[in-house]
């Protein structure tokens, strides 16, 4: 996976198509679907559509939590959260060529990560978070340089980043993902272009 932004779609106020498109637009490496209804049906069909403007992209097209449905939709990728299927047990439903990420929450869970068989890691919430009914402890934007000593996968850095916070991680993160701050922000292909290419301009050490 590119170095950037990694966007994570969930209820957009603009729609899920429309902002995956301005996602592939703005050059963005990752879109993950991150589905919270109970509608199955409407899952996969969401995923199918994701999937098909994302197809021949540079961007990659990852469904959160059900194997099932990232299998089904052709996408590029799965990630787990603590409380999911094991991601061993992922690993051989997938295969071994998808992408597999992994949420952890504290350097214990980093640690133990690195035995698991995926790609990376999400790691955080780095500040405070109003996307999870109930939220992971704040790890604070220090503890991303003691994951990075810790860990053997990429990190993806998560949690109340915007466009201020993110260029206060330094280079431990890989990627940076945000939800609310595209998702709900009056001009998102803005907010991901100036996001997107600003972390990538720090991890080039063009922005100090």
């Amino acid at each position: 996976m590119r170095p950037g932004l990694y966007l994570v779609l969930t209820e957009p106020r603009d729609g899920y198509e429309r902002l995956c498109e301005w996602a592939v637009e703005a050059g963005l490496p990752c879109v993950q679907l991150r589905y919270k209804g109970q509608d199955e049906r409407e899952h996969l069909a969401l995923a199918h559509k994701l999937r098909r403007i994302t197809a021949g992209t540079d961007t990659l097209f990852i469904v959160n939590d059900q194997p099932d449905i990232a299998l089904i939709s052709c996408a590029d990728g799965l990630h787990l959260g603590q409380n999911d299927l094991p991601a061993a047990e992922a690993r051989r439903l997938i295969g071994p060529e998808l992408l597999l990420g992994l949420s952890t929450h504290n350097l214990d869970q980093v640690a133990k990560a690195n035995d698991a068989p995926v790609n990376y890691i999400g790691f955080g919430p780095i500040y405070a978070t109003n996307s999870k009914t109930i939220p992971d402890p704040v790890v604070g934007p220090e503890a991303i340089k003691d994951a990075h000593a810790i860990s053997r996968h990429p990190i993806v850095a998560i949690g109340g980043l915007n466009l201020e916070r993110i260029v206060q991680l330094g280079t431990y993160a890989h990627n940076v993902a945000v939800i609310r701050a595209v998702c709900d922000a009056p001009e998102p292909l803005i907010a991901m272009q100036q996001m997107h290419t600003g972390y990538v301009a720090l991890l080039n050490g063009r922005m100090k």
